[in-house]
């Protein structure tokens, strides 16, 4: 209170003694910001706000409140700093530059303004103090984006000092801001002065040509084009040149002057070639008639075909050309060596390729050297192969020209992971417009800021928008960028700020805009826009919070709105409830429990539990956490429930699959519940220790799952049978059942059967993978043996493994058990008395994997041993199988399993 007290005694002996302006110095105000320090919580800052706004009401210009509830609202980051303005405002009218002063940097405490900056640099200038004004001037741009005079103020001073690469940053700068003012002349200006002074960098002079073009018009942009062509035809820079002429002629195709300068450029860049006015007259390139890019396009492809240029035939692969006759040219390809062909047909059948394109390096180097190079210099590697792709490639494209033809996909792994950081980070590299994953090489170096924000503009998704602009800042908290030198982030939060700044309807997007924006102001206090970012707001607007946050497919924006949730929403537990099967966090969960809410918990557990078929990966995530949190006890749910449960969900996601319904998702649980119950071999373990009825259950249905891997189950049939051998499994059937469609055989033959599959699969079949890719690089695949043989072994294998799979999927393992030997049945050895030669004959009765006739090993389907098949001891047989006529008598059945 005594505070309030001595605020208000001075409010009202300033009001008193009706104090001048002239009585004013800094030391009054630096007294105030003591008495200011010493206002403690939100209670007595309003307190001191509510007298200082009452004593305003009466007294306008009251100096002493204008100043203290200024400094409240800025201390707490308020938008309004209306009340410090008016001051400063009364200051400037009487020329107190040091108050003034003061009173700005008072402001810029809290972080940076314009109306701050601007009449802090004015007061500078009224002093003289030159140098201090442009120090000002230097911040002021960094967050007023539209100010493009004073830029060009800072260059030209910059440019005094002797500083030429500052003064040519500034200088761009200003091209760039004058182009959204649409100012041509100041354009113009600018332009020829960057052509004095920094000619290479056409990458600059194109970005700003292309931005002139959408600004302003086309006819503009040739302007300036015309204007720089000249100076890289005087240096007999001819490539230049010709690229700076066909972007004129992309914009006016019929502009009569720089199609005879294309031409007379090219006459210059190609002066030693035997066949220039031949393939000049040829493509009509000096013909108006002609389509100018067609025939552009005609004459390079002409003029590239000249002995020692490396060529590609879709069949034959590359080729070198040994040589041009005429109208005959000679190539020598891998495998097609002096090949002759027209020009003509050369022109429309084969690619010219760079000396160092990827192909021809794949051709031309060994295997073991260029792998070396890849690995040892990848970014050399990446502009090689971006380069070999037009300029414009992405990871997937890299990777085809890598793998497997160099790197082995082990290799990959590592050498993406290093490749991505070198594309995201080295400034040769920029992405391809509107192509978020495309990458090219920029003649000019490329800042970290524009490639963030080509990346940003490329993306059309607002949540990977927002997941750009999060990594944007994550760059500029590690120092890799000053956010405050670039105007691409200002446009990279305007693009959130546009949807608060007419809201409609409350949804996604609004919310996740607040938060973003929130972050971005809270590091940097410039950026705010002005728009309200009060969450409660927007929250009691929105009429369904749950869709809003199931929708918001960002994690950090989601888990920043479950805290203003849980800070603003007294409901905010019955809000998690419903949201956590859509965000499946451990710290909601930690948020209930600390809260006291165990109510909520044990609703999430049951509400998961009971719909499992709707929340599948919800109820596999809490499963994977059962151990840890022990929840299924806390709402009596027995671990045996809990695994029916899941394999349940195993057999609807199996199900989900095959008939092609979010097929993504369900492989993806499915996936975690086959590690879960199998990997980690729970199942297997709860068969280990649970009664045999709980086994009947939950073993009856694993057998009923559709598409489960057969191993699974005779895995968990062996853990059964050892514990309790005389069970009985729900789909045991006799052997007079398995003849439809189905055979027997015994649990060895079966699990050989199953490495061999697995043989195929992890060995044979990625062998043959690997023999297939070596030989389509040979080329020419009608003619090429090895690549068919390669493609039949395919075949055979995938035959082989179809045929596998199948039958292991229809036989049925007989176990000792199961065998009949009171007959001749499978499983048996039968002693027979062959009459006719008065020996005696022993058959074994196994399937077709154990038959052995040499050994006396018989398949029961086989003609002899359907004939022996189901008689008994004493039994006389008369048969033929073919031509030959037997007959025994059944002298001993014994079982062999």
């Amino acid at each position: 209170m005594q505070l309030i007290e001595r605020i208000t005694e001075l409010l009202n002996e300033e009001k008193w003694t009706r104090a001048t302006l002239n009585n004013y110095t800094v030391a009054n105000f630096s007294d105030l910001d003591k008495l200011i320090e010493q206002i403690e919580g939100k209670e007595e800052a309003d307190a001191v706000l509510e007298l200082c706004n009452e004593h305003l009401h009466h007294t306008k210009n009251s100096i002493i409140a204008l100043y203290v509830s200024g400094r409240i609202k800025i201390r707490r980051q308020n938008v309004d700093d209306s009340n410090l303005v008016s001051l400063i405002e009364i200051f400037i009218d009487n020329h107190k530059w040091a108050i003034v002063r003061y009173l700005c940097e008072r402001i810029l405490d809290h972080g940076e303004n314009k109306f701050a900056l601007r009449t802090l640099a004015d007061s500078y200038n009224n002093d003289n103090l030159v140098d201090e004004m442009y120090g000002i001037w230097e911040r002021l741009i960094r967050i007023d984006f539209d100010e493009a005079d004073i830029v060009k103020q800072l260059a030209e001073y910059k440019e005094k000092k002797g500083l030429a690469e500052e003064a040519l940053g500034y200088y761009k700068k200003a091209l760039h801001r004058y182009v959204a003012k649409k100012a041509f002349s100041n354009i113009k200006e600018i332009w020829h002065k960057l052509i004095k002074d920094s000619l290479g960098e056409t990458e600059f002079f194109f970005h700003a040509e292309r931005k002139i073009s959408r600004a302003i018009s086309d006819e503009r942009a040739i302007q300036l084009l015309e204007d720089l062509y000249p100076h890289f035809r005087q240096a007999e820079d001819y490539g230049t040149a010709i690229t700076i002429l066909k972007r004129v002629l992309t914009y006016d195709a019929r502009n009569p002057w720089a199609r005879k300068e294309i031409t007379e450029c090219y006459r210059e860049l190609y002066s030693h070639h035997s066949h220039l006015e031949e393939y000049i007259k040829l493509s009509n390139l000096n013909q108006s008639w002609r389509n100018v890019h067609d025939a552009i396009a005609d004459f390079e492809k002409h003029i590239s075909f000249d002995a020692g240029n490396f060529v590609f035939h879709r069949s034959w692969g590359v080729g070198l050309i040994r040589g041009i006759d005429d109208d005959e040219i000679t190539i020598d390809f891998v495998k097609r060596r002096n090949h002759s062909m027209s020009l003509k047909m050369a022109v429309s059948a084969l690619t010219v390729l760079p000396k160092d394109h990827i192909w021809v390096l794949k051709t031309t180097r060994k295997k073991d050297r260029l792998r070396k190079e890849v690995k040892k210099n990848p970014d050399w590697a990446l502009e090689i192969i971006i380069r070999s792709m037009n300029n414009a490639a992405d990871m997937k494209v890299i990777k085809s020209e890598l793998v497997p033809s160099i790197l082995t996909q082990g290799e990959w792994s590592s050498w993406s992971t290093r490749a991505r950081e070198i594309l995201k980070t080295d400034e040769r590299f920029g992405n391809v417009p509107d192509k978020v994953d495309s990458y090219s090489i920029r003649e000019q170096p490329i800042t970290l800021e524009e490639k963030m924000y080509n990346r940003f503009k490329a993306e059309k998704d607002f949540f990977d928008r927002a997941k750009t602009l999060f990594e944007f800042l994550r760059y500029v908290e590690r120092g890799d960028v000053e956010a405050s030198d670039t105007e691409f982030v200002r446009e990279m939060v305007d693009y959130f700020t546009g949807y608060l700044r007419s809201v409609g309807e409350v949804d996604e997007h609004t919310f996740a805009s607040v938060l973003v924006l929130q972050r971005v102001v809270s590091e940097h206090p410039y950026l705010n826009p002005g728009v309200n970012l009060a969450f409660e707001d927007y929250l009691s607007q929105a009429s369904n919070i749950e869709e809003v946050f199931r929708n918001i497919a960002n994690p950090d924006i989601r888990r920043a709105f479950l805290r203003k949730l849980r800070k603003h929403d007294p409901d905010w537990h019955e809000v998690y409830v419903k949201v956590f099967p859509y965000h499946l966090n451990k710290e909601i969960l930690d948020d209930l429990e600390a809260a006291g809410k165990k109510d909520s918990m044990l609703k999430i557990y049951r509400q998961i539990t009971e719909g499992y078929r709707d929340y599948r990966e919800a109820f596999v995530w809490l499963a994977r956490h059962s151990d840890e949190m022990k929840w299924h006890d806390e709402i009596g749910l027995a671990y045996e429930k809990l695994l029916i449960n899941l394999v349940h969900i195993l057999d609807l996601t199996f199900r989900d699959i095959e008939n092609r319904r979010d097929v993504t998702e369900n492989r993806r649980i499915n996936r975690q519940v086959q590690t879960y119950l199998f990997k980690e071999r729970r199942l297997a373990e709860a068969l280990e220790t649970v009664d045999e009825e709980s086994i009947q259950r939950i073993y009856t249905l694993v057998e009923d799952v559709a598409g489960l891997d057969p191993t699974v189950g005779l895995d968990l049939k062996n853990i059964v049978l050892r514990r309790f051998p005389e069970f009985r499994f729900y789909s045991d059937q006799g052997p007079e059942t398995v003849h439809r469609g189905g055979f027997m055989t015994v649990a060895s033959s079966y699990e050989a059967k199953q490495k061999d599959l697995e043989r195929i699969h992890s060995v044979e079949v990625p062998k043959n993978s690997q023999e297939i890719a070596t030989a389509r690089e040979y080329g020419d695949l009608k003619e090429n043996a090895e690549y068919k043989a390669a493609k039949e072994r395919q075949e055979q294998l995938n035959n082989e493994a179809a045929r596998l799979t199948d039958d292991l999927q229809r036989v049925t393992i007989v176990r000792p058990q199961d065998v009949d030997s009171t007959v001749i049945s499978f499983g048996t050895k039968a002693t027979l008395l062959d009459t006719k030669k008065k020996e005696t004959v022993i058959f074994t009765i196994l399937g077709p994997w154990e038959s052995d006739p040499d050994k006396g090993v018989i398949n029961y389907q086989s003609p002899l041993g359907k004939a022996l098949y189901d008689h008994k001891v004493g039994e006389r047989l008369d048969f033929s199988v073919g031509d030959h006529e037997y007959s025994y008598e059944v002298q001993a059945i014994e079982p062999v399993l």
